[in-house]
Parts: structure tokens; C-alpha cells; sequence
């Protein structure tokens, strides 16, 4: 018996539906889910969340949020997150030199935007990863139709 899962973040629902497997980035490392697992609440961290529905597999960036599980239900509220399909490269290559400029000009004394840049280069970079590591023969994702991030 699948399991059924909900991925969404506060502006979308990335996915739903019946899994066998989902893969996600817990704070404190990576864990599997399979049906029946025990109950568990969890906050997960960076990195990439997968699904495996019969042989095929998708994969999600998450950028923190929390995970509940039931025995046959997975639900994933993540703070920020994205298909890894629909990643545009050039798009998340650019907001990592943004990132990594805008950092090297942050003076000691601007702790606060430096934490905030720290985390948008943090964000590119797992966007850029995953979307060479799972996405299939490189495929260009679709062109953004929406304003563009702050990264």
C-alpha cells in the first residue's frame, strides 16, 4: 500500500499524490520513508527531496521547513522550495554570482545581511546542484512566468 504524500511550501503545492518511497533532508541527516513508518515530526534542512513512485523518481529543493509522518501519510511544509525539473539554470547561476559578490562587499559590522546573503548563496548553490544531479540529460527547465526571486 503507497503512501500518500503533500509537498507545498506557503505559496504552492509542489506535489501530491501516492508514493512508495519519499527520501527527504532531515536537520540531522537524511532519512527514508516507506509506508507504515511510525509517527515522526520533523524539521527538515537544505538539500534535495525525492519521490519514488514505481521506478520513476522526483526530486524537490527544500529549504527548511518541517515534515510530518503517519503510517500512511507524508506531509512536507517546506519553508522554500522548487521542482528540481523546473529549475532555470542560468537564472539560479546568476543569483549565485549576485550572492557571492554581494558577500565579499558585507562589512563585519552588517552581521544580519550577511546571514541573509549567506542564505540566498546557500539556496543557489543547492538549486544549481540538484538540478545537475537530478535532472534527466539536462534538460533546460521552463522560463520563469513569474516575477523574478530575491536571492
Amino acid at each position: 500500500m503507497p503512501l500518500r504524500c503533500e509537498i507545498a511550501t506557503q505559496d504552492k503545492l509542489l506535489f501530491e499524490g501516492p508514493v512508495d518511497m519519499v527520501v527527504a533532508p532531515g536537520s540531522e541527516g537524511e532519512m527514508g520513508i516507506l509506508p507504515d513508518h511510525a509517527p515522526l515530526l520533523t524539521t527538515l534542512g537544505y538539500g534535495v527531496l525525492r519521490v519514488r513512485q514505481g521506478g520513476a523518481e522526483q526530486a524537490f529543493t527544500i529549504a527548511g521547513g518541517f515534515m510530518e509522518v503517519q503510517p500512511d501519510v507524508v506531509t512536507v511544509l517546506a519553508d522554500v522550495g522548487e521542482k528540481v525539473d523546473e529549475i532555470d539554470l542560468e537564472r539560479a547561476q546568476a543569483a549565485k554570482e549576485r550572492a557571492e559578490a554581494m558577500l565579499k562587499a558585507v562589512t563585519p559590522a552588517e552581521a544580519e545581511k550577511y546571514l541573509a546573503l549567506e542564505a540566498a548563496l546557500r539556496r543557489s548553490t543547492l538549486r544549481l546542484d540538484a538540478a545537475r544531479r537530478y535532472r534527466r540529460f539536462g534538460r533546460p527547465g521552463p522560463k520563469p512566468s513569474r516575477k523574478p526571486e530575491e536571492s
